[in-house]
């Protein structure tokens, strides 16, 4: 219930931030208005001595979030990735709080597998270790299958951890209400939506067989990607709230002084990751959308290991094709046909002038490119642009919002590794092979390939669609419930009415 009793969660919520000292961080972070700072330290200040204490060693932010639990955890690890919200430098201290939280008994964890797989872990697994990560949702441990010696990683989710987040919830929602109330400027932002979002988020998380679902599909589209390799998952030892994959050995990606140590090329790996990302997202349409650096690892031949797909992203192939033309425009610097996509895509509104949106363009792209490699950046280039394509009455285009937020982190992360990387380089024969793939004579044959074997799944209610669309025309006036009729029996609406357009224009013109 999002009522006024939640005040009392968010009174807790402001005098840990102010005896953390980030409430001023986080406001100065997001701008905030003096009305609104004003009655963010009336609800925190007088109630400091209520407030967590946190780890000093920490940063201010991450002091407070890591003190509060589970849930504020979670919701700064979905805002570090939302860069476009809440600032880079808040950003860049809230991607800290990955696999911060304490580990609950291992004595716990077994109670739930057992109960889960309904039997004894002893009866599973000959070892079984203590925690060896401890994240947000779920913690992981280390373990032999009895019946193979196969390793593992068992994933369990934290016990109670869906009442405590429902609570939790209820108060974030009743918490961006009263700041849209209190600072309309801050609408921009859209609280609300990224309350919503993080409920999707997290509730979808809480059951490892999406998970494992997310796991299984992203390993099949990627099995012939040379470099790259993920856990596969055990579904006979998974379940809700349990998920069995393969273990992955490997270095922390972000630990570039043990990468170099141990002989790696972080160049090479660098450029890998980013051309990874891009490979998933144009050529398979789903992509890791999570790819911080505690969901990495390089093996010890150089492969990048990913896990953990509990947020992954999906695009449709139109929009891989608009995305992808507008990175290889800005790749060739060709600004009018950037522009003309976004045109020709919708995304910008036809009573908009396609030469002064070009200027516009250029003036995000030259910049870009005339800095040296270290301060090229694919993520500011993309931010810029929906900066501009916003003034230019562009609606928000969510899907390529989404791709927008994991490139920045996944730009981070190869910097990390290499800082004098140039992000354009890495992504150009990605995006150059996407482009003579998919768009050009070869793409429209293999397009006509797929509408003639959708009309065919019609074939046969293309009689019935010829004589309703005679019908309709010699009787308007009844052809609407008949219509109905052909709609009702599975056939989209859209088609029926292409098909019957079609199928009549055929009809016509041999009759004449």
């Amino acid at each position: 219930m999002r009522g006024p009793h939640n005040l009392l969660r968010l009174v807790r919520t402001g005098a840990t931030f102010e005896r953390t000292g980030a409430m001023r961080a986080v406001l100065d972070a997001v701008e905030a208005p003096p009305r609104l700072r004003i009655a963010a330290h009336v609800l925190g200040w007088p109630f400091r001595w209520l407030g967590y204490r946190g780890d000093p060693g920490l940063p201010p932010i991450t002091r407070a979030i890591t003190a509060l639990g589970p849930a504020y955890v979670k919701f700064g690890q979905i805002l570090s990735t939302r860069a476009d919200v809440v600032g880079v430098e808040m950003a860049d201290q809230l991607r800290m709080l990955q696999d911060r939280l304490p580990p609950f008994p291992t004595a716990t964890a077994k109670d739930i597998i057992q109960a889960e797989m309904r039997q004894p872990v002893d009866q599973l697994f000959s070892e079984f270790s203590e925690p060896v990560a401890a994240a947000s949702i779920a913690q992981v441990h280390r373990a032999r299958v009895r019946e193979t010696g196969r390793e593992v990683a068992v994933k369990v989710i934290r016990p109670g951890i869906a009442a405590a987040f429902r609570r939790d919830i209820d108060a974030f929602h009743f918490a961006a209400g009263i700041i849209e109330f209190l600072s309309p400027g801050s609408r921009r932002l859209r609280p609300r939506d990224v309350v919503r979002h993080f409920e999707t988020t997290v509730t979808a998380e809480q059951d490892m067989r999406l998970e494992a679902a997310n796991a299984s599909e992203f390993a099949e589209n990627t099995k012939d990607d040379p470099g790259f390799a993920i856990p596969r998952p055990l579904w006979e030892l998974s379940s809700r709230r349990v998920l069995t994959s393969d273990w992955a050995e490997g270095l922390p990606m972000g630990d570039r002084d043990a990468l170099i140590a141990a002989g790696h090329d972080v160049g090479r790996i660098a450029t890998r990751v980013i051309q990874l990302f891009l490979q998933h997202a144009l050529r398979d349409g789903f992509f890791h959308a999570d790819m911080h650096h505690g969901n990495l690892k390089v093996a010890a031949n150089g492969d990048v290991l990913a896990y953990d797909f509990g947020i992954m992203g999906e695009i449709d192939e139109y929009t891989r094709r608009v995305y992808a033309e507008i990175l290889y425009g800005f790749i060739q610097r060709d600004y009018r046909r950037v522009a003309r996509v976004h045109f020709e895509a919708g995304y910008v509104p036809r009573d908009r002038d396609e030469a002064q949106f070009a200027r516009a363009l250029r003036a995000v792209g030259e910049p870009i490119f005339g800095a040296n490699a270290s301060r090229i950046s694919m993520a500011n280039l993309l931010a810029y642009l929906f900066e501009v394509t916003e003034r230019f009455g562009m609606q928000t285009q969510t899907q390529l919002i989404l791709l927008q937020r994991t490139m920045v982190v996944v730009e981070g992360v190869a910097r990390s590794v290499d800082p004098d990387l140039n992000i354009w380089d890495a992504a150009k024969p990605v995006v150059s092979d996407y482009i003579r793939s998919n768009i050009g004579p070869k793409a429209l044959a293999g397009d006509m390939a797929k509408v003639a074997q959708t009309i065919g799944r019609f074939g046969p209610l293309l009689p019935q669609i010829v004589e309703q669309a005679l019908w309709d025309r010699a009787h308007p006036e009844a052809a609407r419930p008949a219509r109905a009729v052909l709609v009702r029996r599975g056939a989209p609406v859209w088609l029926t009415v292409a098909l019957a357009l079609g199928a009549g224009a055929a009809v016509g013109m041999a009759l004449a």
